[in-house]
């Protein structure tokens, strides 16, 4: 089962790297896009070291993230939405690097960089937080409201982390137009959310009160 698990886990990583490789430097007409390799670098060694720590402590997630095929009709549009906007940032930002468009200095680059790792930590928090963190919108079997830690200051910060990388991303590559393009994830994941609250009121007991305590759904104070 594990040598399964590792195997796809691998296939899935390796085909990213070579998709996120094509989307960047193709664009750019070089391999001298170094912004490109860093955002490469940051994404993926990170993502592998934290695939490695799933797979030995908890497959399980490991595994449910790996098999995620969304079942709700609206949330199969806002997948397709967010991968048609990282699509066209990284085109844009490959493009921009190659004819010199509108490039940000190398401090705000570092300063993204920073950002981008931070969030990841984040990340990492929220998956040791919630063993029920899946990539689909569902209520799974035993689910319990969780509401201690970052749950008890955000509904969703999971979305917090993943709308920080996001946005950190065109800034890592320089590229104020793909920062332009990545705003339009604000209100797809707006949509996701609303959706995805709406499943869990209906199938998960006590989601409807944790509402009421936890009033903010990914910015405390502001949304």
């Amino acid at each position: 089962m594990k040598k399964d698990l590792l195997f796809q886990a691998l296939t899935k990583f390796f085909l990213g790297v070579i998709l996120l490789g094509a989307l960047l430097f193709i664009p750019a007409g070089s391999f001298r896009f170094w912004q490109g390799w860093l955002l490469m670098g940051i994404l993926f060694v990170p993502m592998f070291v934290a695939g490695l720590i799933l797979m030995a402590k908890n497959p399980d997630l490991l595994q449910k993230r790996l098999n995620a095929r969304e079942k709700e009709a609206e949330q199969k549009t806002v997948v397709a939405l967010s991968g048609l906007l990282f699509i066209a940032a990284f085109v844009a930002a490959g493009l921009n690097w190659r004819f010199g468009w509108w490039l940000l200095p190398n401090w705000a680059v570092w300063a993204a960089s920073g950002l981008f790792l931070a969030s990841y930590l984040l990340y990492a928090e929220v998956l040791r937080e919630n063993t029920y963190l899946s990539r689909t919108i569902e209520v799974q079997e035993n689910q319990k409201v969780i509401d201690t830690g970052l749950y008890g200051i955000v509904r969703h910060p999971m979305y917090m982390a993943t709308t920080i990388l996001f946005l950190a991303m065109p800034l890592v590559l320089a590229s104020p137009i793909s920062f332009i393009i990545m705003l339009g994830y604000i209100p797809v994941i707006a949509k996701r959310i609303k959706n995805e609250e709406s499943v869990l009121e209906q199938g998960l007991p006590g989601y409807k009160e944790y509402k009421q305590r936890v009033k903010y759904r990914i910015l405390p104070f502001i949304w």
